[in-house]
Formats: structure tokens, C-alpha cells, sequence
């Protein structure tokens, strides 16, 4: 069998598991998909050897000064819980259109941040991470009927790809390919619009340095770009799941954009303000972000110590 026809048979099984788990899922009590989802994703954690070495030894690197091993080991497991219950939230609520029947699941707190950022007419860049069901967030800003862009990954597969854009776009959300239609972006922001972006992953993207959680990533520059070329204002929004078992979006108040009239210096320290306001999201509820992803992969030139030689054992 060939190389080309193993990764269409996979996609083909991965679509259709996706239409049945997205059918599945709008059958039965949310309480029962949130619970089925969070123990697959506990069977999960046991079975993927290799991911869950990444997810300990990458919360090891944040957190190993302040958490024992079992603390780790712990937090490790409920990561992938909080994966599978925020994932039943996502499939869920794609059949919902309307900001009223969103809000019998969802919280919000901070909207005002987001109003008072839209209404200077300059334009709002979003900015989010990957923390529990973040693809509800653009969800939350186009159902209070704000234009709105949100740029995301082209997926590999084709029709996964664009179930993901129909169901973005059914609510209003206009989809922006990661590195495609900048001039797009500008002219919307230019325009007033909502631009919602994440610059938590170590990406082939333009990027810089800076700190997160106290280790030098390799972070996206793409938000920091936008905002020095058109004075949009930053937002800074995430998603939880709370133990009340709903599901929480909060907006934080416009953070201030750097301009020193130097150009590579303002790339730098925007960038670091932005991803210092999501690692704050992250520390709120750190066992809701995605740590089996290779956050540390790069280094900086020159690094003396790599944080990524730390060996995990008894895992």
C-alpha cells in the first residue's frame, strides 16, 4: 500500500470518527459527553507514551521548582482530561448560532474591555492561546455581532479543514489562513474589525524570543506586527472550564502597545508583554493548556544550558 493512499484511508477514518463524535455528542446530556470525553481522555494519558513524557517533562520545566514529582504526574493526567472535557464543549456548541443558547453553557467576564477596545474604531486584536476549549473565544466575539477574523493553521487534511471553516464561518467568523491575506488583516483592522489570533506555540512562523514561564520560547510576532502597523488595540481573552462544570471566557483589560521609535526593539518587547498576559492565563488554569506541545523546541543562538536535556524518569 502506498504512502499517499495510508494517509487518505487515515483522514477518510479521522473525518468520519469526527462526524460521529460531533453526532454523538449532540445526543446525549452534556453531562454524560463531558464525563465520557474526560475518561477517554484519562485512557488517553496511559496509552500515548510519548506524549504524556512531553506533557510531564514540559511541566516539569514550569512548575518543577514549586511542584513535587507526584504533584506533576498529577497535573500531567488532568491535562488530558481537561482535553477530552473541553473538546465534548467544542463539538457541542458547533451547532449553535445564536449568542443566547451559547450563553446557557457559557460565562463571560470582562466584554466591556472588548467593547471599550472596538469602539476607538482603530481595530481589536484578540489575543488567545491554547487553553481549554479555546475555539469557543472567536465563537464568543462574532455572536455579540463584532466583525471577525480569526486566523488559524491549515489542517492537513482537507475535509477536517474545512468542516473546522464551515462551522466558523455559519457563525458569522471570517477564517484567515496563518501567513495568507495579510493585507487583509490590515485593511480589516484599518476598517475596525476583530482580529483573533493565538501566539502560544513554537511555530514556522516569523518569530522572537522571549520569556515563557521563565524559560526563553520561541514565540509568533504575527500580533505585535499587526498592532505597530495599524495602532489596533490588544485584548487579551481565554477560555476555561470551571469546576461549577461551565464553561468561562474572560476578556482582560487592553494592554498598552509599545513604541519607542525602535522598530526590532518594540517587536520584542510587545511580543514579551503579550505572551507574559497568556502565560497569567495559563498559571489561572494550567492543567487546561496543551503542554504535550514542544513549547521549548527552538533555542536561542548560543544558548549555554538547553531546558529540554531535563530527563523525567518513573513516568
Amino acid at each position: 500500500m502506498s504512502k499517499k493512499l495510508r494517509k487518505e484511508i487515515k483522514y477518510n477514518v479521522l473525518f468520519l470518527l469526527v462526524k460521529f463524535l460531533i453526532w454523538l455528542s449532540e445526543i446525549f446530556p452534556r453531562s454524560w459527553v463531558i464525563s465520557f470525553y474526560g475518561t477517554l481522555g484519562r485512557l488517553a494519558f496511559k496509552f500515548a507514551k510519548k506524549s504524556r513524557y512531553r506533557t510531564i517533562k514540559h511541566l516539569t520545566m514550569a512548575f518543577g521548582k514549586e511542584k513535587s514529582n507526584k504533584e506533576i504526574q498529577q497535573m500531567a493526567a488532568e491535562v488530558y482530561e481537561n482535553i477530552g472535557k473541553n473538546f465534548a464543549d467544542i463539538v457541542r456548541l458547533l451547532s449553535v448560532k445564536s449568542l443566547e443558547k451559547f450563553e446557557k453553557v457559557v460565562d463571560t467576564e470582562g466584554a466591556e474591555h472588548l467593547e471599550n477596545a472596538y469602539k476607538k474604531g482603530k481595530g481589536v486584536i484578540c489575543l488567545t492561546c491554547h487553553l481549554g476549549a479555546f475555539e469557543l473565544t472567536g465563537t464568543n466575539v462574532a455572536l455579540r455581532n463584532y466583525p471577525t477574523f480569526v486566523i488559524g493553521t491549515r489542517m492537513k487534511d482537507p475535509k477536517l479543514d474545512g468542516l473546522l471553516v464551515k462551522n466558523r464561518t455559519s457563525r458569522g467568523i471570517e477564517n484567515i489562513y496563518r501567513g495568507e491575506d495579510t493585507i487583509k488583516l490590515i485593511r480589516g483592522l484599518k476598517t475596525g474589525k476583530v482580529v483573533c489570533i493565538l501566539i502560544d506555540q513554537d511555530t514556522k512562523v516569523k518569530s522572537t524570543f522571549v520569556d515563557f514561564f521563565g524559560i526563553p520560547a520561541k514565540t509568533p510576532i504575527g500580533a505585535t506586527l499587526l498592532a505597530l502597523k495599524t495602532d489596533a488595540a490588544i485584548v487579551p481573552m481565554a477560555a476555561t472550564l470551571g469546576k461549577d462544570g461551565r464553561q468561562k471566557i474572560v476578556f482582560k483589560p487592553e494592554i498598552e502597545v509599545v513604541r519607542t521609535g525602535d522598530y526590532d526593539k518594540d517587536l520584542v518587547t510587545n511580543t514579551a508583554l503579550f505572551s507574559k498576559a497568556l502565560e497569567d492565563f495559563i498559571r489561572e488554569s494550567p492543567t487546561q493548556w496543551v503542554w504535550m506541545h514542544e513549547r521549548w523546541k527552538h533555542r536561542p543562538e548560543g544558548e549555554e544550558v538547553n531546558p529540554n536535556d531535563i530527563e523525567i524518569s518513573n513516568y
